[in-house]
């Protein structure tokens, strides 16, 4: 009875077989074959998964990264800037301090005005400060313009009159009345000079007061 059974149940699938058209057919067996590649693709996936895990736990890392060099170098940035401004700020601090032993040596002096011989004891001490505080503008770039006879030059000089003098030469500098002083190559102030003129001859004399009596 069983045997009967089983071959009816093998006729009727192939009777079904027979029954399917051509589409439906090849329908089967595209469902059959993506039933077969169905542990592929989940295996396919999960490996895609586990690859995409790394690649964030990369980014993670790379991102952490980026924030903590970005955080040094803003501190890096801002102690830059606070070296600059304290540089400016405190550009003068070698000078002044060179400029306070001066100030040092000024005060000691005026201590002494009224001791005996406060006179020559104060004369050598002016003497002292200003020596050193020549030095001093010395080994800061700055230098006192030799004016007096040298010829005029308006680069360096101000001149403030003109007289004729005999034996000298026209656009001299006869004198100085404020002296001008460079700051390494640059004029930082003018030298203000008197400065000689043509001598006016008798002959130039005696035709201007023709020239006067003729009007």
């Amino acid at each position: 009875m069983g045997n009967m059974n089983d071959q009816n149940n093998k006729d009727k699938e192939i009777k079904n077989k027979e029954d399917l058209t051509p589409e439906q057919d090849s329908n089967k067996i595209e469902i059959e074959r993506g039933q077969k590649e169905i542990p592929k693709v989940e295996e396919e996936l999960k490996s895609a998964l586990e690859k995409n895990q790394e690649l964030e736990k990369q980014f993670n890392e790379y991102k952490d990264a980026y924030i903590r060099k970005l955080a040094e170098f803003e501190n890096y940035k801002r102690r830059t800037e606070n070296d600059q401004l304290n540089l400016l700020k405190y550009a003068a601090e070698p000078f002044i301090k060179s400029v306070l032993t001066v100030y040092d040596d000024l005060e000691r002096s005026l201590e002494h005005v009224n001791d005996n011989n406060s006179f020559e004891s104060l004369k050598k001490g002016l003497e002292l400060v200003y020596d050193k505080f020549t030095k001093i503008l010395d080994s800061q770039g700055v230098k006192k313009i030799d004016a007096k006879g040298k010829p005029f030059d308006v680069e360096l000089h101000e001149a403030l009159m003109q007289q004729p003098v005999e034996g000298v030469p026209p656009h001299t500098v006869l004198d100085v009345i404020e002296h001008g002083y460079l700051y390494k190559d640059k004029v930082i102030r003018h030298a203000k000079v008197i400065v000689s003129a043509e001598m006016i001859s008798h002959d130039q004399n005696n035709s201007s007061g023709s020239s006067d009596t003729n009007l």
